[in-house]
């Protein structure tokens, strides 16, 4: 058996974990919002038409804020369509998705479930085809207590108190020549920096998160960054970065996804303090992971203009969740300036809840790591050591076979680590000489046999996680097997 080893130390800290790490994301495509979170007439679903199972869900998976209501969406909305009386609500063409949007399912629809979701809400702007004062009126709108003409609607469409949100996304992906009023940098970066300046006009209290690439592999990627920046810097808190992967074939490629996603993440932060050293600013950009998954694109079919059509309901397997485990463990791994990450979507679309309108929900494999990540992940992230066999990709070149990173908290420390190797099972020992107190150690695993396995509405629980206990003696270091194409968690109690 291969063996790799793993060098904890508490006194090695990346930073805190904060718990916005832990997002999820709503958007106006498909069928995440109608029959996916929101389905009137479901045996489920509440007086307001919220589905208590996905509630439920959503709660258990350890979601901590949510992005709304887009992505591409956003950048051809209007607000004020989803706001007032339902019956009032003008019908749409959603030109992103080529869909048909009723916007029976608004703002404060949105908000209702936030809350009774326990999450925090991620508003974006349309920067799209609106603009600066589209922008302050939906601050203002929501946030303001009253006594002006955006506030008192909102009290009189049945809000008296204001929502209070503090995190704002400036647009949606401009960068891209797909996007509904794509900007240059310089376009965007002008309009980002002038919308950014009034809304904290109206609301200093809140948090900006400026659009970055929309993937990593943009021709202009890192130039966008830098010019954007330079623009906004003052009124920017946060740079986003969307990423996705699918399998095409090549399944160690695949399983070493997460290797893009630390080179992205190491790219756009020298990109940042770049231009923070450039213009002599004492402040440190944070990134908004905003956008991350598996994602099997090809799946999309639009022009139906259909309302919640069908889309990218991709089903998940053991594979899929191995490496959504993988691209958290690169978010912990550069927690000291990932400070936002919201997996896309939560419901139906490429997502880990899934629906049928009035039947089943259930989760998907990736809900799982998703959902330990969130328990278990507290306290600060460790630095690491990691001492591991080696393999050769086609897409990545040579990669580790385990990946790993280590949280520490009150109650011991947490190990997050995953077998990349598809044929056979890594002997991972811990290397225990700075944690002398452990006492006992619990472990769960997420692997099967059949990499391709999955979860459907006729067998929701054929991948479930297992968990046991893990035999420690003081004072030695403690060895691990992870099985192939694994995630798994050990948990240390000190």
């Amino acid at each position: 058996m291969k063996t790799a080893t793993l060098i904890l130390d508490p006194a090695f800290r990346v930073g805190p974990v904060r718990p916005r790490l832990f997002g999820s994301f709503v958007e106006h495509m498909g069928r995440c919002v109608y029959t996916g979170i929101y389905e009137p007439g479901h045996p489920a679903a509440d007086a307001d038409g919220m589905r208590e199972d996905v509630l439920a869900l959503t709660r258990e998976m350890g979601v901590t804020v949510v992005r709304y209501p887009g992505g591409n969406f956003v950048s051809g909305y209007r607000w004020e369509d989803g706001v007032g009386p339902v019956e009032e609500r003008p019908a749409r063409l959603d030109l992103a998705w080529q869909s048909l949007e009723t916007n029976e399912f608004g703002l404060h629809e949105f908000m209702t479930w936030a809350d009774r979701a326990g999450v925090e809400p991620m508003m974006a702007v349309n920067l799209g085809t609106r603009g600066v004062q589209e922008a302050v009126d939906l601050l203002e709108y929501c946030n303001h207590p009253g006594g002006t003409a955006l506030s008192d609607r909102r009290v009189k469409n049945g809000r008296a108190e204001p929502y209070g949100i503090g995190l704002w996304c400036l647009g949606n992906e401009m960068d891209g020549p797909w996007q509904i009023g794509h900007k240059t940098a310089t376009e965007y970066g002008r309009l980002a920096q002038e919308t950014g300046k009034a809304m904290k006009l109206v609301d200093p209290s809140i948090e900006l998160v400026a659009c970055g690439s929309s993937n990593g592999h943009m021709p202009t990627f890192g130039s966008w960054e830098a010019t954007v920046l330079e623009h906004c810097y003052d009124e920017a808190d946060y740079v986003s970065l969307h990423a996705y992967y699918g399998q095409d074939g090549d399944l160690p490629s695949f399983l070493a996804s997460a290797v893009d996603m630390d080179a992205f993440i190491e790219g756009v932060i020298a990109t940042a303090d770049h231009v923070r050293a450039k213009l002599h600013k004492s402040k440190r950009i944070q990134l908004s992971f905003d956008e991350w998954n598996v994602w099997y694109t090809d799946s999309f079919e639009g022009g139906t203009w259909e309302r919640a059509p069908r889309m990218s309901e991709d089903l998940f397997n053991v594979a899929d969740a191995v490496v959504v485990g993988n691209l958290l463990i690169s978010l912990l791994k550069h927690a000291d300036r990932v400070g936002v990450a919201c997996q896309a979507q939560l419901a139906n679309l490429l997502a880990p809840i899934r629906t049928e309108p009035g039947g089943p929900s259930w989760r998907q494999t990736i809900f799982h790591p998703f959902a330990h990540a969130a328990a278990y992940a507290k306290g600060d992230a460790l630095r690491v050591v990691l001492d591991a066999p080696r393999v050769e990709t086609a897409k990545y070149g040579d990669v580790p076979l385990v990946d790993a990173v280590a949280t520490h908290d009150d109650d011991g420390v947490t190990v997050f680590a995953v077998n990349r190797d598809a044929e056979e099972s890594v002997g991972l020992t811990l290397d225990l000489r700075a944690l002398p107190g452990v006492r006992g150690a619990e472990r769960i695993v997420l692997s099967d046999p059949d990499t391709g396995a999955a979860n459907t509405a006729a067998e929701p629980g054929r991948v479930t996680p297992r968990r046991g206990e893990v035999p420690v003696r003081a004072g030695e270091p403690l060895l691990v097997e992870l099985p192939p194409v694994s995630w798994n968690v050990i948990r240390l109690t000190v």
